[in-house]
């Protein structure tokens, strides 16, 4: 089972802990851990011209963002941002064992992982990453085709580059594709996790198999759904915790368990992320409150062209 610890580390030098360095680690299936809050590099961080200059004011955020507290990244060759992030690295100048550093492939069939996967810790500037995701199954043709992809990523973690591997996007049946030759099974699904995506009985199927489950776009109902069924839900326990609705936002996917995933250019707001979230927990009854009242509304943000607009997985 994955289980949830502390992520403090006592300071070297005597002083005070921030609230931040509470954030709770989730162990993986693999033995390693991995932080529940991160920072992503995606959405507005996102460059969508490949051939766009290195742009400073994404390092200047991220740095931002690390020197605030949050020490787990989460980045993507597709976010065509990975210069940026190791150039953030750098400029916080937080100790690379400190940090746990996430990208993701979407390497094309035909372009071996390993040319992807070298390319992307160049662009880093890292020897390796915490962890490597296959950013969705939409790049394999047939279950043999994902199973040959699983088998290129267990040869990167066996270098010891990329210290746990996983996927992204992956649905019941490409998980049960690729666990089916696995001989290391993938150590977290990142998916769109938010009260209107819920996944049917997908979350089940991750807890069955020592799956963790990663969270991206856990603020929709807030940000891209409203107004929605989670409103006055949201607003109530905002009342309630002297929080913000983001904030209820994101306990909500942190309470189950789910790594959880933000992004925001505001420093204010991604300290009061860190300040307040340790202060507060949802009961088990509101937890449920929100997933009940969630079921009422689908929406999804990501992955439209591929799904239908019921498509509920």
């Amino acid at each position: 089972m994955n289980s949830i610890g502390s992520s403090y580390k006592p300071d070297a030098t005597g002083t005070s802990p921030k609230q931040s360095d509470y954030i709770p680690n989730l162990k993986l299936n693999d033995g390693n851990e991995i932080p529940l809050i991160a920072y992503g590099l995606g959405t507005a961080n996102y460059k969508n011209d490949g051939k766009a200059p290195f742009d400073q004011k994404i390092v200047d955020i991220t740095a931002t963002a690390i020197k605030s507290g949050y020490l787990h990244l989460d980045g993507a060759e597709s976010y065509q941002n990975e210069a940026e992030l190791g150039g953030a690295i750098k400029q916080a100048g937080v100790a690379r064992e400190r940090l746990f550093v996430t990208t993701k492939t979407n390497a094309k069939e035909g372009v071996p992982i390993e040319v992807a996967f070298s390319a992307s810790l160049k662009k880093l500037g890292l020897d390796y990453v915490d962890l490597y995701l296959i950013h969705s199954p939409f790049t394999s043709n047939t279950p043999e085709d994902l199973q040959k992809r699983w088998a290129e990523m267990e040869a990167i973690k066996d270098s010891g580059r990329a210290r746990s591997i996983g996927v992204s996007n992956y649905l019941q049946e490409h998980l049960e594709a690729t666990l089916a030759t696995a001989r290391i099974p993938p150590a977290i699904n990142q998916i769109e996790y938010h009260p209107y995506l819920q996944h049917g009985d997908l979350l089940n199927f991750h807890r069955k198999n020592n799956i963790a489950v990663a969270a991206y776009s856990p603020l929709a109902a807030i940000t891209r759904a409203a107004p929605g069924p989670v409103d006055g839900i949201y607003q109530a326990l905002a009342k309630k915790y002297g929080v913000s609705e983001g904030e209820v936002a994101l306990r909500w996917c942190i309470d189950q368990g789910i790594v959880t995933l933000t992004t925001s250019s505001s420093e204010q707001r991604l300290q009061r992320y860190l300040s307040n979230l340790p202060t507060f927990k949802l009961t088990p009854g509101e937890v449920r409150e929100i997933a009940e009242a969630g079921k009422q509304k689908h929406y999804r943000a990501f992955w439209t062209h591929k799904f239908g607009p019921e498509d509920r997985r």
